[in-house]
């Protein structure tokens, strides 16, 4: 007999673990499934660091705009020391592991992880269970309700839900990229050092540099004397396809010692510099985005529209990696602006008891380069969960849920939207 759950997760990063943890809070059974070893997503399994900002102002003041659970996750990353209070946050990622397991588990979710989806068994326009395989071979459960967290939309994917990929004209991705830690840096000579992105330029112009992103982006990390570089750049592969996937690890760890080596000849600070560490995975940006029961779109950003159904807010600005070479180009959201993101773009088609939370929800190309950092998606994630707490209560299908109960229900637990 299938074990069955009130509601399966599949994706622990910050969106399906939002989700979890809203829903067991609710009180329902859940199933929380992750392919690696741990929760959190790219923070971990592609160290992408820091959050970025997560606030407005108003009248000169922060104003929160991404709080509920993700406030409540760097709380206890402050209790812990693990986190400061710059702008745009550092923190220290394997803290985040153990106070993400800790959650979920004290919200009684159940975890399963190096566990990888395989497939959906679907009757009419209801899923039924799911196949996973693991080191126990393959294994299905079952559940009511269902929630699309792999960032990559999956599930979604195999239960037959239209998506697209990347941007209209052509499919193509914002770039992917492997960040990695350098120390060993003399940190002194290094603030001094005016010539990095000069130089490196020069040296790309001359062919000695083939990455082809504009400059070297380097950040400090949250442990003193260590930087982190996300500065590799793999540009007109497809994330969803494995051959792809793997053409681009390869080329992102020989632009890692690419850049590793022009640092440590060239840079002043960098020559007793040592390469500490790659993160375990590239970094992806963007890949499949459902088609939902509403598209948002980079001009519904821009005019910071506001929905009735929205469950989540956002101004990060449209930061779109050129998806062909070099550039980045951004549009900045005004002190007091934001933007929200409508129940309905989380809702795919085609199938009754499944919702869609993260970077993979229903979103152009220039909507997504904005709502896919993690302060954003966690709060997807957390409206998911409690859309499915209401649900259940409900006995509703998803794309019928009581939004105004969703939202009642948000304000309480101190969500913006």
């Amino acid at each position: 007999m299938l074990k069955k759950y009130n509601l399966i997760v599949v994706g622990g990063g910050f969106a399906g673990t939002s989700a979890a943890i809203s829903a067991g809070r609710a009180g329902l059974s859940v199933l929380l499934i992750e392919r690696s070893n741990c929760l959190g997503g790219a923070a971990v399994n592609a160290l992408v660091t820091p959050f970025m900002r997560d606030f407005t102002k108003k009248d000169g003041k922060p104003f929160i705009l991404n709080a509920g659970l993700f406030a409540e996750i760097k709380s206890r990353l402050r209790d812990m020391d693990a986190i400061d209070d710059r702008p745009c946050a550092r923190f220290n990622e394997e803290f985040l592991k153990i106070i993400l397991n800790r959650m979920v588990l004290e919200a009684n979710v159940t975890l399963l992880y190096h566990s990888y989806l395989l497939d959906v068994r679907k009757t009419g326009g209801a899923v039924k269970s799911i196949i996973v395989a693991n080191k126990s071979g393959q294994q299905e459960f079952s559940a009511e309700y269902f929630i699309d967290a792999t960032g990559d939309a999956d599930m979604a994917a195999l239960c037959g839900c239209p998506f697209h990929l990347g941007r209209e004209k052509d499919s193509l991705c914002q770039p992917m990229t492997l960040c990695f830690r350098v120390t060993g840096v003399d940190m002194e000579k290094f603030r001094k050092a005016r010539n990095i992105n000069t130089l490196y330029r020069e040296m790309q112009k001359q062919g000695k540099i083939k990455n082809p992103r504009e400059d070297v982006l380097i950040f400090d990390h949250y442990v003193d004397g260590i930087l982190h570089f996300n500065s590799t750049r793999i540009i007109k592969l497809n994330p969803t396809d494995a051959f792809d996937l793997t053409k681009a690890e390869i080329e992102a760890r020989e632009q890692v010692f690419e850049l590793f080596n022009f640092i440590k000849e060239n840079i002043d600070g960098f020559q007793n510099c040592s390469l500490i560490m790659t993160a375990p995975a590239i970094g992806v940006r963007e890949s499949r985005m459902i088609d939902g029961e509403y598209l948002l779109t980079g001009e519904d950003l821009i005019s910071c529209k506001r929905f009735e159904d929205s469950i989540a807010a956002g101004n990060y600005d449209i930061d779109i990696h050129n998806p062909e070479g070099s550039g980045t180009s951004h549009h900045y959201f005004p002190d007091g602006q934001y933007y929200t993101i409508p129940y309905r773009s989380l809702v795919p088609k085609n199938v009754d008891n499944l919702l869609v939370a993260g970077r993979c929800i229903s979103v152009n190309h220039e909507a997504q380069a904005s709502i896919r950092i993690m302060p954003i998606v966690c709060c997807i994630g957390e409206a998911a969960g409690t859309a499915v707490g209401i649900a259940a209560k409900e006995g509703s299908v998803i794309n019928q849920v009581n939004v105004k109960r969703v939202q009642e229900q948000l304000k309480n637990q101190n969500s913006i939207f």
